[in-house]
């Protein structure tokens, strides 16, 4: 019997504009397809759809059935939200083969304190959000971590070959890809007093002094070829 979360949907009929009086009366529009399934529009109670969102997370496999159809393993493959508030607009359901192979994006987790953030005051970057990995679907992990405690000075740098990778997953995203860096803080510069600003770096000609130069008149000879 299978231990994955079940989640019940029904056939739907209203598509374009009109889904929008799907959500006010608390329905998320759907869709499913994959391995076989043709492509078919569904709507499912959004509350219901929140707590699997939450508490499965990205890469979930759910058992979806349809109606009165039989349940199969389906991964929630994307979500498209609200750019306000985030709540769902819209989700696609993919059909998978628990015996196949599938390739994935995978987000990042990071976790561990950088000595360069919390005692030298610096800024953790995230060099890169997710990255590709290939498993069979029940071993999809929902993030993989990355440690960042190594990051001890401004000048180290994580890779892709510093994430914590299960043994029964294949990451196919470049080992030497960068991932995370400490940026250091910025350095205020102390504003230039007047008095300062005015006093002549040692080795400079004062400008009087070249002023002073320039107005002396020709040197003896000069501007004799005018005369005729």
């Amino acid at each position: 019997m299978s231990t994955r979360p079940q989640l019940a949907a029904d056939p739907r009929e209203v598509i374009g504009k009109e889904v929008r009086r799907l959500r006010r009366d608390g329905l998320l529009p759907a869709v499913v397809y994959g391995h076989g399934h043709d492509s078919e529009s569904i709507q499912i109670d959004a509350r219901t759809f929140d707590d699997l969102r939450r508490h499965a997370g990205r890469n979930a496999l759910v058992d979806l059935k349809v109606g009165g159809g039989r349940a199969v393993p389906v991964l929630l493959h994307h979500v498209q939200e609200h750019p306000v508030n985030r709540r769902p607009l819209h989700a696609d359901f993919l059909v998978v083969k628990m015996t196949e192979e599938m390739t994935v994006d995978v987000p990042i987790a990071m976790v561990g304190e950088s000595e360069a953030v919390d005692k030298q005051g610096g800024t953790l970057l995230h060099l890169r959000d997710t990255v590709q990995v290939r498993a069979l679907p029940a071993d999809l992990p929902s993030s993989l971590e990355l440690d960042v405690t190594p990051l001890e000075t401004f000048d180290q740098v994580l890779h892709v070959s510093d994430l914590r990778v299960p043994e029964n997953v294949t990451l196919l995203t470049e080992q030497t890809e960068p991932l995370a860096r400490v940026q250091p803080p910025r350095l205020e510069v102390e504003p230039t007093t007047v008095e300062e600003a005015e006093e002549p770096v040692e080795g400079e000609v004062e400008p009087a002094a070249e002023t002073e130069a320039g107005a002396e008149g020709p040197t003896e000879g000069a501007g004799s070829d005018s005369e005729g």
